[in-house]
């Protein structure tokens, strides 16, 4: 079964802690600072398999976790690095942020990566606070925090040809007769519940994959039947090939209908090149309509109308050989059909704000004091003093008093809370 979409958590490691230790050793009386640093958190990463055609696996599992960063020791010692949490995934998915349906990634060659959670730095030991003023620092930093996120993944498969029209056209038969593929077929509409994929020798050294997508019914682009799932992957094909069924009782409708439904997902599918061809030709109502299906088709732009039998096996290895020469003509797929990241100016991360709780409390929000307030060692004075160095550094302790703060009010800071003293 396909699975084109699928919604996942990522977290990855938090920075392990660096230590307050002082180096003790016989007649060394003073040896000085020796606490390690932490090691860093693991980061995520999607890396493109070209091996897999589907999300399916993200069905059973929608958690992924990097490891965090291990504590440094004594003696200098730092601690081990998480390891990096590589998620596999299928070439043609595309990544977006699930809460701000920002694209963060269209991924499309093997071995392409992007780094969805970067890990946590490890937090310094106190051997990196020690001065020659301060040689005993009681001073060192927890590791940074991890981050998180909650991706949509959409897969558009990639093929070179589409085989696009109305259910029961006949293109899983085609897709069968010039490929290796063995898709559902029945006489019924909607067999094709989901696109197969087929790969087609044109020669011992060339081959192009057709991509079967399920029919298409009036309403697909707003959703209608399966719509959007379907119209996802023409996107991806450079050709297509519009099969229309001979016994339909209006196949020129059909054509129209089905242009109309892609021009209305996206524009950009209009302007894909199309090879119109009338199936089931090996039926004697089929021929007798022809001439006059070919005028109506003329009318609309068609010039070449080709007439085949999928079942038959009549003139789809030509109908093939013309998609490819048309495949060669037309240039290679370029970012205009897949949405645009959107590059948004980033925060500045030691900007804060200040709001009144309804019970009184202070609370102060901003990038930098909270991942501070994380990192601290609150119970070690020499961390405390510096923190408090860096609340007066960013221009906190000021705003506060100017916002009205009293002498005992509460301050919230993330998970953590102070008792302001002048």
């Amino acid at each position: 079964m396909l699975i084109d979409q699928a919604e996942i958590y990522v977290r990855s490691g938090k920075g392990g802690d660096g230590m307050v230790h002082f180096h003790r050793e016989k007649y060394v009386p003073r040896g000085g600072p020796d606490g390690g640093d932490g090691g860093k958190g693991g980061d995520v990463i999607l890396e493109v398999k070209p091996t897999l055609n589907t999300l399916s696996a993200f069905r059973h599992k929608e958690r992924y976790l990097a490891p965090d960063g291990k504590n440094g020791g004594p003696n200098n010692m730092s601690g081990k690095s998480g390891e990096d949490l590589v998620i596999p995934v299928p070439p043609g998915t595309v990544v977006f942020d699930a809460e701000t349906g920002e694209l963060l990634g269209d991924l499309t060659q093997p071995g392409q990566r992007l780094l969805v959670c970067k890990g946590g730095r490890g937090g310094r030991g106190n051997q990196h606070f020690a001065t020659a003023r301060h040689q005993v620092p009681r001073t060192a930093e927890k590791g940074e925090p991890a981050e998180e996120k909650r991706l949509r993944l959409e897969l558009k498969l990639i093929a070179d040809i589409g085989l696009v029209g109305v259910p029961n056209a006949g293109k899983s038969t085609l897709l069968s007769v010039l490929t290796n593929a063995r898709p559902k077929i029945a006489p019924y509409p909607f067999t094709t519940l989901e696109p197969n994929l087929g790969v087609a020798e044109i020669d011992p050294q060339t081959t192009v994959v057709l991509a079967d997508i399920p029919g298409l019914i009036e309403g697909a682009s707003q959703g209608a039947g399966l719509g959007f799932e379907f119209l996802r992957h023409v996107q991806r094909t450079r050709v297509l090939i519009h099969l229309l069924d001979g016994l339909s009782e209006d196949p020129v409708a059909d054509y129209s209908q089905i242009n109309t439904e892609m021009s209305l997902f996206d524009p950009h599918l209009a302007r894909k090149p199309q090879i119109v061809a009338i199936n089931k030709i090996d039926q004697p109502e089929v021929r007798d309509r022809l001439p006059a299906l070919k005028q109506e088709l003329k009318k609309r732009g068609v010039s070449k109308v080709w007439e085949i039998s999928a079942l038959a096996r009549t003139n789809v290895r030509e109908l093939l050989l013309a998609a490819v020469e048309k495949l060669a003509e037309t240039p290679a797929m370029t970012d205009v059909e897949t949405p645009l990241p959107v590059y948004r100016p980033k925060e500045d991360p030691n900007e804060f704000t200040i709001q009144r709780e309804p019970n009184g409390d202070w609370r102060v929000c901003g990038t930098a004091i909270e991942r501070a307030a994380q990192m601290t060692y609150f119970e070690h004075p020499g961390s405390l003093r510096r923190f408090q160095k860096l609340m007066e550094a960013l221009g906190v302790d000021d705003a506060l008093r100017k916002a009205g703060i009293q002498e005992g009010d509460t301050v919230l800071i993330g998970e953590f809370e102070f008792e302001w003293q002048e």
